[in-house]
């Protein structure tokens, strides 16, 4: 006679993991999509309560996407200081752009290498028709969203896998934020072009100078007013 098999009861520990990675994934994407499109600011102080209301989520989650946040570098969890959005002094906003420069130019080195234009051309232009339409509506968002787009093909075309898993870690969303003007915005957007152009022609030593280049010019913009640290 054969048994008739028994359904085994849902693991309730396993579906309030699987709940609370959802709740945590909000707040994070969250925070994220707010700084880039103007809704939170650096310096700017993030309270649990007003958050886990904000993101309709507990606290919990709260807290372990502040963790997640502190390790990417958006958050600034500092001892005896309420957390708040990271903000860089001109010191360290510095110190980003030394290690941006270094790690650009080696994404864009990989980019020219490996760049096969039958495979890798439509996606790179894609990239500069996405940022021209961004500033042509002249919405913060767009063009941060587009910028990441850029980046992102640019490191899969150079395929260097732990630049892809570093490169995103850079605080320069944080300069970005931080010391955003429409002129900046058209420096980026020719310097941009300047790189697909290199990208497109193999030129490895050219698109590395078109990174260094790009770096320098938005170092160039930090006022020497800002505060120091």
């Amino acid at each position: 006679m054969e048994l008739a098999s028994v359904a085994r009861p849902p693991d309730t520990s396993e579906m309030i993991e699987v709940s609370q990675a959802g709740t945590v994934e909000r707040v994070y994407r969250g925070i994220l999509r707010d700084l880039e499109e103007g809704r939170m600011v650096p310096g700017q102080r993030l309270v649990e309560t007003d958050l886990a209301t904000r993101y309709a989520v507990g606290r919990n989650a709260v807290r372990e996407a502040m963790q997640r946040l502190a390790a990417r570098g958006v958050v600034d969890l500092a001892r005896n200081r309420s957390p708040a959005i990271r903000w860089l002094d001109r010191a360290e906003t510095l110190e980003v752009l030394d290690v941006a420069e270094a790690m650009t130019a080696l994404a864009l080195r990989s980019a020219a290498s490996r760049y096969d234009r039958e495979r890798d051309s439509a996606a790179l232009q894609k990239t500069m028709e996405l940022l021209l339409e961004a500033d042509r509506i002249d919405e913060i968002g767009a063009f941060s969203r587009a910028r990441r787009h850029f980046y992102r093909v640019l490191l899969e075309i150079g395929g260097n896998r732990e630049l892809q898993r570093l490169y995103p870690a850079i605080g320069m969303h944080i300069i970005y934020a931080q010391y955003q003007t429409r002129r900046l915005r058209g420096i980026r957007l020719a310097d941009y072009r300047a790189i697909i152009d290199a990208v497109s022609l193999g030129d490895a030593a050219g698109a590395e100078q078109a990174g260094r280049t790009h770096v320098d010019h938005v170092r160039a913009s930090i006022p020497h007013d800002a505060p120091a640290g």
